[in-house]
């Protein structure tokens, strides 16, 4: 039995009407238990408190629940309280008949919701299986001291705490987030450049809308990562695909024209392929930048996880133009739910970027924040991401090992040694979309490499994640693969 739904009813009665108050009421209730707004067992307001509520007397709400009980809607239990019957007849039961509205084709929408609409949508979100992409080790975190920090701060909150905050951010953890930067990937930034997100993607919806009027051109990875395509056509842009290859993003594959107002990479860890931006095109990007006065947007979703060789310097930290918006994530490196990302803005940037994210959702959460300060602060944070780049790095070096030993001829894996997904091409000819589908039936959550251009490939690929997943579940997994493949 449902006692703690004791939520006043959205009752609006008419007092010109011929019908007489309770039976109003009475109507009403009834109504919602047909409808499954109420439920069996769930508890309804007392007398005492629909009178209040609704301002009439006390006559009329004991008649409409006497009718009730009496009609067998309604039961009444020491203690508890009048809540919907728990038994109802089976005909009391049948939905109440709806007149669908009359419409002639579909209901329109805006060309935003047509554009995202029409994006694939990632497949196996829900899975913990092989090989699930940007799931890290929810296993291997530690639950017991993040569970000890938020309940510290959930219990200590004071007014100001549980009052409206900052657009941009709990200070506190921008100061932190800014010292972690600075230390871990050369950005140069203090907390007033630092604005909070709700994860990655809030961020570069932000930017979508602050730097882009619907019809402006913005330059993308190709292949690239598919919710930056989808947030920047959700914003009306035109998206011009820029090839990428073993040294990254090419600057000289760039339109020489000053309709451009921005570029999008991933220059650390291109998503999808792997690869680093060479420090040649790095400068040769900024130049360009600098030259057609567009901004580069760097996304720095998994950095802290390289493993042949200390983590790469980003793109921000060598601007001395203020050109790039950095964008990072700890959904990552701490689990996805979390929904902590930040963007370091150019000076200039922050005051539209602050009225944008208030005009957005006013302002992020702020438990997590500061939860996630100590967490940083009191020295977890590291000892974490120093203990996570170990297990990672032995769960690609397994996968990679066994794609090479169980699937030679099938499989080729490239990219450097970082991240939580890794890139093996298929042979000319394969088609990946349909070797993922072959693998979803097998229980497989794989990603067809296709799906990351904006022009199908020549050649296809598939993109698997090994963070979320042990040893056995990688062995089973690449095994249920070489099925398919075969």
């Amino acid at each position: 039995m449902t006692t703690t739904d004791n939520f006043l009813l959205p009752i609006a009665l008419d007092d010109r009407s011929p019908v007489p108050i309770y039976r109003q009421i009475y109507g009403w209730i009834r109504d919602a238990i047909l409808a499954g707004t109420l439920r069996p067992g769930q508890r309804v307001p007392s007398t005492r408190s629909m009178v209040g509520h609704l301002k009439v007397s006390r006559i009329s709400v004991l008649g409409a629940y006497e009718q009730l009980i009496a009609e067998g809607y309604l039961e009444t239990f020491s203690g508890i309280g009048t809540c919907v019957a728990r038994q109802l007849p089976d005909d009391v039961l049948e939905p109440i008949q709806r007149v669908a509205p009359s419409v002639d084709g579909p209901r329109s929408l805006s060309r935003r919701a047509e554009a995202i609409r029409q994006a694939p949508v990632e497949s196996g979100l829900a899975s913990f299986g092989a090989f699930r992409v940007s799931l890290p080790a929810l296993d291997q975190f530690p639950a017991d001291i993040w569970g000890k920090l938020v309940a510290r701060h959930a219990r200590s909150q004071s007014r100001a705490a549980m009052a409206y905050g900052d657009p941009l951010g709990l200070p506190a953890f921008r100061e932190a987030v800014a010292d972690y930067l600075g230390a871990s990937r050369a950005v140069r930034c203090d907390a007033s450049q630092i604005l909070v997100t709700t994860g990655s993607q809030q961020a570069l919806q932000l930017c979508a809308f602050v730097l882009l009027d619907p019809g402006q051109r913005v330059c993308i990875e190709e292949p690239g990562y598919p919710g930056a395509r989808n947030a920047f056509a959700a914003a009306g842009a035109e998206l011009l695909p820029v090839p990428v290859d073993a040294d990254g993003l090419d600057p000289a594959a760039l339109p020489d024209d000053p309709g451009v107002r921005a570029v999008y990479v991933t220059p650390s860890h291109q998503y999808p392929l792997g690869f680093t931006m060479s420090a040649a095109r790095r400068l040769a990007l900024l130049n360009w930048a600098e030259s057609h006065g567009a901004w580069i947007v760097e996304d720095d979703y998994d950095s802290e996880y390289r493993y042949g060789n200390r983590p790469i310097a980003s793109l921000q930290g060598i601007d001395t133009r203020e050109r790039v918006i950095y964008v990072g994530t700890f959904s990552k490196v701490m689990f996805p739910a979390l929904r902590l990302g930040y963007m370091v803005l150019p000076r200039d940037l922050v005051p539209a970027f602050a009225a944008a994210r208030d005009a957005a959702d006013i302002f992020p959460a702020t438990l997590y924040q500061r939860a996630m300060t100590d967490f940083i602060r009191e020295g977890h944070f590291g000892r974490h991401i120093r203990r996570m780049r170990l297990h990672y790095m032995e769960r690609r070096r397994l996968l990679a090992e066994l794609i090479r030993s169980r699937l030679p001829g099938h499989l080729e894996v490239i990219g450097s040694e970082a991240g939580l997904h890794l890139v093996a091409m298929l042979p000319e000819g394969v088609d990946d979309s349909a070797v993922a589908k072959a693998a979803a039936a097998a229980g497989l959550s794989v990603i067809p490499l296709s799906s990351c251009h904006a022009v199908r490939p020549s050649r296809g690929g598939l993109i698997l994640g090994y963070g979320g997943i042990n040893d056995a579940q990688i062995r089973e997994g690449i095994d249920r693969l070489a099925a398919v493949l075969a």
